[in-house]
């Protein structure tokens, strides 16, 4: 839970600065933050810049029956503003709630805020469609316009990611497609390594000659872009590179 520093920080740094302003796309949208001092500075944010807080809700299980309700009036919003952990176990309440909506109300934008980089949700959230979708480090709603532009964004059918899931995704995918590049029996002798089998115990295992195998790993090591210059450690980084995939 973002800490009561940063929420102080929106009242105080955050909100003096913003200018109340007529917008032409005024969103409708939900809180879910069981911090009420943080859902309060989020409210009075997006209230300054011409939006509606519809409701603001501290738990998964509210969320999720606050959205059924408004769906059910025909009052849907058109975004919903979740923190990841919320109670009663403050793991993946809120992003649990937020898979489900988006699942649910496909028209619906969801904007999920975490402390950290949590690649799991992060990927989960983003799986399917990437159509109205943000994950946003909490640190980044101090930069109050960057905040309600990507809230506004994500209502919009856009995606809101902060930088740093971005690399790490991307790093994640990389990771996948140069493993993808590997023929079935490379990953097969891949495997054996990382079991820490010698070149001979490999051969045995797979009933082929010692050569055979030495031709297997050289290719692993070109497609992974192990240089000869990294040396016995070569072998060392191509079992870490199958262990993280």
């Amino acid at each position: 839970m973002l800490g009561v520093s940063l929420a102080f920080d929106l009242q105080n740094r955050g909100l003096r600065n913003v200018v109340v302003q007529e917008v032409t796309d005024r969103v409708r949208v939900v809180i879910a933050e069981d911090s009420v001092l943080l859902r309060e500075g989020l409210t009075r944010l997006l209230t300054d810049r011409g939006h509606e807080v519809v409701a603001g809700v501290g738990d998964g299980e509210a969320l999720v029956k606050l959205v059924a309700g408004l769906a059910d009036e025909g009052a849907l919003p058109d975004v919903v503003v979740a923190d990841v952990r919320m109670p009663p176990t403050h793991t993946d309440e809120g992003v649990r709630a937020a898979v489900r909506l988006r699942k649910e109300y496909p028209g619906l934008g969801v904007l999920v805020l975490s402390q950290y980089v949590e690649e799991q949700y992060a990927t989960e959230l983003l799986a399917g469609s990437s159509r109205g979708v943000g994950y946003l480090l909490k640190d980044r709603v101090a930069e109050v316009r960057e905040f309600v532009d990507a809230v506004v964004r994500v209502a919009g059918g856009g995606t809101a990611l902060d930088p740093e899931v971005v690399q790490q995704l991307l790093g994640r995918s990389r990771q996948q497609d140069v493993l993808a590049n590997l023929t079935p029996r490379e990953r097969e002798v891949l495997g054996l390594m990382a079991e820490g089998r010698t070149n001979s115990a490999i051969a045995r295992q797979l009933v082929v000659s010692d050569g055979a195998v030495e031709k297997h790993i050289s290719n692993i090591f070109l497609k992974l872009g192990l240089s000869p210059s990294d040396g016995d450690h070569r072998r060392v980084l191509a079992v870490l590179t199958y262990l993280k995939s």
